[in-house]
């Protein structure tokens, strides 16, 4: 069984090297909506795959983190990377361009490690992040799998080069949440929510 939970966030970005000369060379912005699919097999206690309450707490702060921010590809000029940061408290810069379908494996590595590290204490059983999909546009999105998220072939993304400004951690429910994911520190589903 497949489930499915809706974010949204509001974005600015410039995609270096695409074919669109606006999106390559202005500062723009989305209205993104990132739809994140869980899979299982099984039922928790409460004849759920996963508690969508659940959702609203690290799993909401990680996609949403990106809202209202401007996304800086690490490979970008440091002028124009100084800039951004300068002039913008919420910012996060990535080791990939900041087009939808990177949107969609950074976000996947973020959640998949954090299920990963999660205990799970309602009986969800084989929980597992299925697919996250990133829509830039009402027309256009994109859509990764784990061998996507994780594929060598278009850049590995790692943790630890995924940077979040200090405005951005301060927004999270946990502060220390990127801190604890880079470290690979156990995370423990609260018994109600």
């Amino acid at each position: 069984m497949i489930i499915r939970k809706l974010f949204k966030f509001e974005n600015a970005h410039i995609v270096r090297g695409c074919s669109t000369v606006k999106c390559r060379s202005s500062l723009h912005g989305h209205s993104y909506k990132v739809e994140v699919l869980f899979q299982s097999n099984y039922l928790d206690n409460g004849q759920m795959v996963y508690d969508f309450g659940l959702m609203k707490q690290n799993i909401k702060d990680l996609v949403e983190s990106f809202d209202h921010c401007i996304t800086i590809w690490s490979k970008d000029s440091q002028e124009y990377i100084s800039d951004m940061k300068k002039n913008s408290s919420r910012w996060i810069e990535l080791p990939v361009s900041p087009s939808a379908e990177q949107f969609s494996r950074v976000i996947f590595v973020l959640i998949d490690t954090l299920m990963k590290l999660t205990c799970k204490v309602n009986g969800e059983k084989d929980v597992s992040l299925y697919s996250v999909i990133v829509h830039e546009t009402d027309s256009g999105y994109a859509q990764s799998f784990k061998e996507d998220a994780y594929s060598k072939q278009m850049e590995e993304i790692l943790l630890e080069d995924i940077i979040f400004s200090q405005e951005v951690t301060n927004s999270f429910h946990d502060t220390e949440l990127v801190l604890k994911l880079q470290q690979k520190q156990t995370f423990k589903n609260p018994t109600s929510v």
